[in-house]
């Protein structure tokens, strides 16, 4: 009976020693899943970080490989597109080029499209200036009259109504050109050679000795016509040796004392070393017109005659014959080369440039 009540506590301790026993090793058993869960979740994670790496390895290398292909296509891009900039520079001068021959291709169609009556103005307009400038050269209106008359044949053959204009003002101008005078130039040039071989026998003002000569020359030659009238009968041989030697000494004692005016002192006191420079410069004077006659320049010719003139009656001896002959001449190659000059065809020109605006 005693062993009995010392057994029966016994069986509850063995109890609770179990229980915890099977805690332990449910809580063993959820550690063992959590770790096999935690193993597993590392195990996915660590393969899923593999794969977003080897995943960013391709992208990466594609990327590289896309930069690579990019940087060529650039470099492509960029050659294409100095290519093309050279390619339209090259266009650009080639339209140029074009556009400058269009331009004269358009002119030279225009020049060749030009009409009839254009080019007869032209060519009339062209024929008259060389007919005139052979009328300046010549010293002749022949060309200058042919011109016209072939120019007004080309009209009336034309029969335009719009040339009626050029063709009145070539009829006022032959008419003018036939009226015109033409001076006789081998005739004036043949007496001033003439007049320029007589300049050193010109007679000066302070030649006494000319002078009085020439003043009693003139005399004799005023009285004789008187004493012819007044005695009709012949003096004889001694009587009239007597009168001409008595007229000689009167001449001569009357010389010996002058009471003379001077109206140009510097014609007086030329020196003779003086008198052959002022005979030369006369030839100049002369040289001179007669160059100037044969280039046609009227106006420098009378100018120098002019000078001439002037020389000839301030330092020769105006009472001498041989200086009157020389200013007569000089004076008659002044009145010629007044109407030398040649007309002119403003009018005929003017009608043809109104013509040719009109086109």
């Amino acid at each position: 009976m005693s062993s009995e009540p010392s057994l029966a506590p016994s069986a509850p301790s063995a109890a609770p020693a179990s229980g915890a026993t099977g805690v332990q090793r449910a809580a063993m058993l959820l550690l063992g899943v959590v770790a096999v869960a935690g193993l597993a979740t590392s195990i996915l994670l660590w393969q899923r970080l593999g794969s977003i790496q080897e995943q960013l390895a391709r992208q990466s290398a594609d990327a590289g490989a896309q930069s690579i292909e990019a940087r060529t296509l650039a470099n492509q891009a960029l050659d294409m597109s100095r290519d093309v900039s050279a390619r339209i520079a090259v266009n650009e001068t080639r339209v140029s080029e074009v556009a400058l021959q269009r331009s004269q291709l358009e002119e030279l169609m225009q020049s060749l499209s030009r009409s009839r009556d254009e080019n007869l103005v032209v060519d009339i307009e062209s024929a008259l200036r060389l007919a005139q400038q052979q009328a300046q050269l010549t010293g002749s209106l022949e060309p200058v009259v042919a011109a016209l008359k072939s120019a007004n044949q080309r009209i009336e053959r034309a029969a335009q109504p719009r040339l009626a204009p050029v063709a009145r003002a070539i009829g006022r101008d032959i008419d003018r050109v036939g009226a015109a005078q033409v001076t006789d130039t081998a005739g004036l040039l043949a007496r001033l050679d003439d007049l320029m071989r007589q300049v050193d026998e010109l007679p000066l003002q302070n030649a006494v000795a000319q002078a009085a000569a020439t003043r009693r020359m003139n005399a004799a030659g005023s009285r004789a016509p008187e004493g012819a009238a007044a005695d009709t009968a012949p003096l004889p041989w001694w009587q009239a040796t007597l009168q001409r030697g008595w007229e000689v000494v009167r001449d001569e004692a009357r010389q010996l004392l002058r009471v003379t005016r001077i109206d140009r002192p510097e014609a007086i006191l030329i020196a003779p070393d003086q008198a052959f420079f002022l005979r030369e410069n006369l030839k100049l004077q002369l040289m001179n017109a007669r160059l100037a006659i044969l280039a046609r320049q009227y106006e420098s010719a009378r100018a120098d005659l002019a000078s001439a003139n002037h020389a000839l009656g301030r330092y020769f001896d105006p009472a001498a014959r041989r200086t009157q002959s020389a200013a007569t001449v000089l004076q008659q190659a002044q009145m010629h080369l007044k109407g030398a000059a040649l007309p002119t065809l403003d009018e005929t020109f003017a009608a043809l440039a109104t013509a040719a605006a009109g086109r």
